[in-house]
């Protein structure tokens, strides 16, 4: 009887430990807001997102650029280019507020093509965090 316990209880483990094996990663939705044109901040913004996607792979992230941050994506002015569009091919998204460039007076063509519009970009944060998003101002 003790035996016929003990290979029960060993059994339950055995699922117990194969269900936790294959519990699905947590899905990570992170948004984050640049609105600086320091480029230090935006060294440092893109040095963080890779750090996040190499911990979460999976993470969908979006970055939210208007205001002075938008030199982060206009062709002329964007020093990261390269490391925006790799951080694209991962699945990153940077969303770049038409007010802002309404604002700035920059036409669309004039940023790299890596990045999508939206009409308000502080909207477009409130937005993401109503459905979960987690949020970080991007800086030091």
């Amino acid at each position: 009887m003790k035996s016929l316990l003990f290979i029960f209880a060993l059994t339950g483990i055995l699922f117990v430990n194969q269900a936790i094996g294959q519990t699905p990663e947590k899905e990570h939705r992170i948004v984050f807001h640049l609105a600086s044109a320091d480029t230090l901040v935006h060294k440092a913004l893109v040095k963080q997102l890779g750090n996040v996607l190499d911990y979460w792979k999976t993470a969908k992230i979006e970055v939210v650029v208007h205001n002075a941050g938008v030199g982060f994506m206009k062709k002329d002015e964007a020093i990261l280019s390269k490391e925006i569009e790799l951080l694209k091919e991962r699945g990153i998204v940077f969303a770049v507020c038409e007010n802002s460039l309404k604002q700035r007076k920059i036409a669309k063509n004039q940023i790299l093509p890596a990045a999508i519009f939206v009409p308000v970009g502080l909207a477009e944060i409130v937005l993401r965090q109503e459905e979960g998003w987690s949020y970080i101002k991007a800086g030091f």
